[in-house]
């Protein structure tokens, strides 16, 4: 995904099939990133837990002017940073995660996004 536009049809397809998202902000730079790729995203408990997700990465390597607005859409000021939402295409604010998670702690933490209600 490389803008908001891009974003906000993704977060509507999500929504219309009634699937919780998640938003990985990410960059060939970034080195937490690859840590995420290589260490947490493979593991089997994070895979089963992704499963119901609507899975969305937003590649933001270029850090160019349509990087730096999906950034400042969410108010973000850098990867890695993951943002998750619920079904009613709702972000869980207070679920965001920045920087490097272990993979036992990710799982446990999505679980508790995906079951959380609006708030």
């Amino acid at each position: 995904m490389h803008s908001v536009a891009d974003l906000d049809r993704e977060l509507a397809a999500a929504k219309a099939a009634g699937r919780p998202a998640m938003l990985d902000f990410s960059a060939e730079w970034c080195v937490s990133c690859k840590e995420m790729e290589k260490y947490t995203f493979p593991d089997p408990k994070v895979r089963a837990v992704l499963t119901p997700m609507w899975l969305l990465r937003a590649d933001v390597t270029e850090n160019n002017a349509e990087d730096q607005a999906l950034l400042k859409r969410f108010g973000i000021f850098g990867p890695p940073t993951i943002a998750f939402f619920g079904p009613d295409g709702l972000e869980r604010q207070n679920f965001r995660l920045v920087g490097y998670v272990k993979a036992d702690k990710f799982s446990e933490h999505v679980a508790q996004a995906i079951a959380s209600p609006a708030t």
